[in-house]
């Protein structure tokens, strides 16, 4: 994430060191023949995701993609039934030019349009994207008009030839339980208000996950989010770092902790450690001792959540999970989920 503190120096070494950023031009700064290009191979794979066609898209995939492509196989399939007999509608499209560098970059760095003396304007964006090999790339964000809800897939391009390649490929829905991006930033602004900094913190988290196309660009508002969104986060949950937490008697081990969209409900997801998922029974009893006792520890989540997950996970893997309604936790093991 880009900081504004940072940035009168960052803007100097971006004028003075040549080469210390990648190139990146916006869709209106290309050329015609490769805006046309690139965008007419992101409208012909979001054609291929709209008919389900993941033998298509893997077809025109890079070699690295085409190889693991369980992934976006799975989204696919997923999302069919949302994009079947919708349109490409091309939101914005970025040409990024990492074409000099001589090796993979740990941290290439693309920033396009203006900016100020703190950093982002409000037509400004940034790229930071890990361990990428030298190449030109392209970014396409496609809107799916006429879909059954607002709904967004962006596609990573690499320039192979003549040919633009997938290289990327990230679908989302533009609500998350009914609710778009701005509307969870006013929800975490008022729990901020009242006091609830932990139910703020994952609303800002939705909020911020609804509203970037992808997870490694950056704006003017993504960044203002950013900044809110650091003011509440909370030191005693599982975000980042493993954190221990004691319930019945028994100290937990907690390792992640997120919301998850399910239906038109927001639930939120908690994950521990544990040795042993194979007793169901037991499983199922400490997965309802943690939630009874999380929301007895922090009753704001009762009210930001329709419920709660608990999931054990094994030292292989496995997990074993337990939903809860907050407002009522069930008293027996018929809510478990594996």
């Amino acid at each position: 994430m880009i900081r504004p503190k940072y940035w009168s120096c960052l803007l100097i070494l971006l004028w003075t060191a040549a080469g210390w950023a990648q190139r990146c031009s916006e869709a209106k700064d290309l050329d015609p023949a490769t805006r046309g290009a690139m965008e007419s191979a992101a409208k012909q794979f979001f054609d291929m995701a709209a008919k389900g066609d993941s033998a298509g898209l893997q077809q025109n995939a890079i070699p690295s993609v085409a190889q693991n492509f369980g992934g976006i196989s799975g989204a696919v399939r997923d999302n069919l039934a949302t994009l079947q007999g919708s349109t490409a509608a091309i939101r914005n499209t970025y040409l990024l030019d990492a074409s000099t560098a001589t090796a993979a970059m740990e941290k290439a760095e693309f920033y396009c349009g203006v900016f100020g003396a703190y950093g982002h304007t409000a037509n400004s964006t940034a790229f930071i994207i890990p361990n990428l090999p030298p190449g030109k790339y392209g970014i396409s964000i496609v809107d799916a008009q006429g879909a059954k809800v607002p709904f967004t897939i962006s596609f990573v391009l690499q320039q192979e030839g003549s040919q633009w390649k997938l290289a990327g490929y990230y679908a989302k829905s533009g609500q998350a339980a009914g609710h778009d991006g701005n509307w969870y930033v006013q929800q975490a602004r008022d729990y901020k208000q009242k006091g609830q900094t932990r139910a703020a913190y994952f609303y800002y988290w939705q909020a911020r996950d609804l509203l970037a196309p992808v997870p490694f660009m950056s704006t003017l508002q993504l960044d203002k989010l950013y900044d809110e969104m650091q003011q509440v986060v909370p030191n005693d949950l599982p975000l980042g770092q493993s954190v221990n937490f004691n319930a019945n008697g028994k100290t937990y081990q907690l390792t992640n902790m997120f919301p998850l969209p399910v239906g038109n409900d927001l639930d939120l997801v908690v994950k521990y450690a544990t040795p042993d998922i194979s007793d169901t029974a037991k499983s199922w009893q400490s997965n309802m001792d943690l939630i009874n006792a999380l929301l007895a520890k922090y009753p704001e989540f009762r009210e930001a959540f329709q419920g709660m997950v608990a999931r054990g996970v094994a030292p292989n893997g496995q997990d074993y999970g337990t939903i809860a309604p907050t407002k009522q936790a069930p008293s027996s093991p018929q809510s478990a989920t594996k």
